[in-house]
């Protein structure tokens, strides 16, 4: 069997995140046993959930546990089989972690899925057609649930979620403005992504200025909006919403390291008469066939065209994730494992 490199959370952050929190071993493959598959991993997905998982205490899911593999989204290929539904060369997703090989239980539910790569790159099946899409499409689809023509407001747009939450509801005919953080982003969420409107966040750092920006975007006001960030871009947000308008609050990146975020105006929430609603999408895997359907329907005929940042090499993981949490990536972050 193969020798592994795997990264291991080793301590827990105070504070900001760092290098030092990981710990790169090597080790061997166990050997596998009936209905179980080794899979080579080609790509693995850096997500900003993992630093929520980094801390200890109360959250949606059991934190990242000490010593172990960090959890992760990963793309590969079976390289051996004990299980009579998988086949040498197969091309799967899974959750195999932060390491080069995982020997993966073939009948765990949720474990392991066969992809298709004729029409949608493996890569692809880490972000727009994988686990960032249908989030995207459940906060749309489910929580704000548009008519054509309303007003939507989504935060860090030029990302995996962003960006296909922007191809979702243009593909409902729906204005969409996204806030995103640098003019190159900026220029790619409007000029490739097709959104009507981007607001530079560095240009707008608070809550009066990002307030302005979305009163001159969001002419009729904000009917719907997905948020990942929080902290004063949410606030903005609400000052802007409608009556009866409706969050998807899939994300809180500005307060991952520790930051109270507290609402400047919850008022807001009632004399609006608003819907807010938070959501994990692995809690709703009934929606996943019918969005991803629509997902790679997308891809296929480049209405959704994502950007991948890559990274090379497992030792380059922590960097680049800690990259990620800064919003130094461009779309999607990978790292290639092969």
């Amino acid at each position: 069997m193969p020798r592994n490199t795997q990264i291991l959370l080793d301590n827990r952050p105070r504070g900001q995140a760092s290098p030092d929190n990981f710990r790169l071993v090597v080790g061997d493959t166990p050997a596998l046993r009936d209905g179980q598959v080794l899979v080579r991993h080609h790509y693995l997905s850096l997500d900003p959930y993992m630093r929520g998982r980094m801390n200890e205490g109360k959250s949606y899911a059991a934190c990242q546990p000490l010593g172990e593999v960090m959890i992760g989204g990963t793309v590969g290929e079976v390289a051996e089989s004990y299980h009579p539904a998988y086949a040498v060369g197969d091309k799967v997703v899974g959750m195999g972690g932060w390491q080069e090989w995982s020997v993966v239980d073939g009948d765990a539910p949720g474990m392991l899925r066969k992809v298709d790569t004729r029409h949608v790159p493996l890569s692809y099946y880490l972000g727009a057609v994988g686990m960032p899409g249908v989030t995207a499409w459940y906060g749309l689809v489910r929580i704000i649930d548009p008519r054509p023509g309303q007003t939507l407001v989504v935060s860090a747009a030029s990302g995996a979620v962003g960006s296909a939450f922007g191809a979702l509801a243009k593909a409902r005919g729906c204005r969409v403005v996204g806030i995103a953080g640098g003019p190159d982003k900026c220029r790619y969420v409007t000029e490739e992504l097709g959104f009507d409107a981007c607001i530079d966040h560095r240009a707008h750092g608070d809550l009066a200025s990002m307030s302005k920006a979305l009163k001159q975007a969001c002419h009729d006001g904000i009917d719907g909006h997905f948020e990942n960030v929080g902290g004063y871009i949410l606030d903005a947000v609400l000052l802007r919403a409608n009556a009866f308008a409706r969050v998807a609050l899939c994300g809180m990146i500005a307060g991952y390291d520790g930051q109270p975020l507290p609402l400047a105006n919850p008022a807001l929430i009632l004399i609006n008469r608003m819907r807010i609603e938070g959501f994990i999408v692995s809690e709703h895997m009934e929606v996943w066939p019918e969005a991803l359907a629509e997902l790679g329907g997308l891809v296929a005929s480049g209405r959704l065209r994502p950007r991948e940042t890559i990274a090379q090499g497992l030792a380059a993981a922590p960097q680049a994730f800690l990259d990620l949490l800064q919003g130094r990536n461009f779309g999607k972050q990978l790292v290639k494992l092969i």
